[in-house]
Order: structure tokens, then sequence, then C-alpha cells
């Protein structure tokens, strides 16, 4: 794979990644098309992943902080509801991590096999999957639930669909939001808790293939660089952007995207 082909999917995976359409299934259809999957593979994709994990890690950085600190704050805990939110945030993202690992602990096999095999035909199918949930999502007017409010049960459910989220063409942005929508939270905490569910995920993902990383030759290893380098500018730049679409409940636009690609690649595969 050469600089430019790597640039070009980190890119992709960037904007794909927060925006609520699929990174992986994106990656899967554009290896296919430009014949690059086994050039790249699994590796690669991990490599771009951690691209965008830096991405929401900046743009977050402020409130990562005040959560670690709240960790540790427990004086006067009548006086700081600050801490007690952060504690209880803390809480809600660690079941749902709990929940998707051990998802993906029950299915691995399973999973691994699909990821690995997944033809363009069946990403389509997940990507008009996607699309419908993100256009229900807009109906929903929420019963504007805080995220420290959410309960184990909501953080649950959220958890689990993230975990069936590593399906290529079910969203895992989009998934988790949607979810967090239907159980009735607050618009802008459901676009937070997405973000930062993905750290734990993201770097869940790499502990199995830090081997594979630290063995690639240079000439690959400043090949993938470009590629991380590349999801990273380009998934900071959209977070900011998605958050304020969801908000305005503008996440239906994203659903005609994906049924309008899904559509274009069962053409594509026809002819």
């Amino acid at each position: 794979m050469g600089f430019f082909k790597a640039i070009f999917l980190g890119l992709i995976q960037g904007l794909t990644e927060f925006l609520p359409v699929s990174s992986s299934g994106h990656l899967k259809l554009m290896q296919y098309f430009l014949k690059t999957t086994e050039e790249a593979g699994g590796t690669f994709d991990i490599f771009v992943h951690l691209g965008t994990l830096l991405a929401v890690m900046i743009y977050f950085r402020k409130t990562i902080l005040d959560l670690f600190t709240s960790l540790f704050h427990w004086k006067n805990p009548i006086d700081h509801p600050q801490h007690r939110y952060n504690r209880l945030l803390i809480l809600y993202l660690g079941i749902a991590t709990l929940m998707t690992g051990l998802f993906y602990m029950l299915f691995q096999d399973g999973l691994d096999a699909l990821f690995a095999n997944m033809k363009p035909g069946l990403v389509a199918v997940m990507l008009i999957i996607t699309g419908s949930l993100l256009y229900i999502s807009d109906l929903m007017r929420g019963n504007g639930i805080p995220a420290n409010n959410m309960g184990w049960v909501r953080s649950v459910i959220i958890g689990l669909a993230q975990g069936i989220a590593i399906i290529p063409g079910i969203s895992r942005s989009g998934t988790t939001i949607a979810v967090s929508l239907f159980t009735g939270i607050k618009r802008k905490d459901a676009a937070q808790f997405s973000f930062l569910l993905s750290i734990p995920a993201i770097l869940g993902a790499n502990v199995s293939v830090f081997k594979e990383l630290s063995s690639l030759k240079a000439s690959q290893f400043f090949v993938y660089l470009a590629g991380f380098l590349a999801a990273a500018v380009s998934g900071y730049a959209v977070i900011s952007i998605l958050i304020g679409l969801i908000r305005r409940n503008k996440l239906k636009y994203f659903a005609y995207y994906c049924w309008a690609l899904a559509v274009t690649v069962f053409i594509i595969l026809v002819i």
C-alpha cells in the first residue's frame, strides 16, 4: 500500500468513525474496490482506529481530566456535586464497556469470522439497518435524562449495542447514540457518552495486535503512520460538527447517506 492510499483510507476512517455511517463498513468497501485488502488487512484498520482515538482524547481532554480528578476527590462530597456526577458517569461507562467486552468474548469466533469475510453486499445491508436506526432516532424526543442518571440497565443496553456494532456497516457511534436516545437520554449527553465509550473500546481492540504493530517493517510503519495522522486530523474536525447536528435532530441526513451508499454498492455489484 502506498502513502496516498493510506492517507485516503485514514481520512475515510477519521470522517466515518464519528460520523454515524460506519467507519469499518467504509474501510471494507474501499479496500474491496481499491483492491487493498491483502495489503492492509486488520493491522491497518487498527492503526487508523488509533488515530481516531487520539482525536477523541484531544477533543475531550478537559472532560477526561475532570473524570480522572473526580476519582481521587472524596473530601466534602456534598459540596462537590460535579465530582459525584463524574463518578457516576465513570461507573456507567465501565458497565457499558464491560458488557461490550462480555458480548465480544461470547461471540468472538463468529464476529471475527464475519469481520474478516464480510462481503460488500452484506455491508450494504448493514448500512440500510444503520440508516434506519438514525432516521428513527431523530423522531425520538427523549426524556432529557442526564448521563449520570441513566442507571445500570441503560448502560448495559448501550454496551451490548456497541458490541453488535463491530459488524462492518453497523455504525458504532450511530448505534450507541441512537440507542441512548431510544432510552431517553439527553441528546448532548448521548453524544458525549458515545464518544467517551469509544476510548476503552478502541484500546481494547488494540491489545491483541500490539505484537503485530511492533513487528511492522520501517517502510510499512511510515505508510501506516500516514494513515494514522490522516485519521486523527479528520476525526477531530468532525466531532464538534456531529455534536451540533445531534442537538438539532439532523441525524436523518446521515440515514439518507447510508441508504444511498447501500443502493450504490448494490448497483456496482450488479453491473
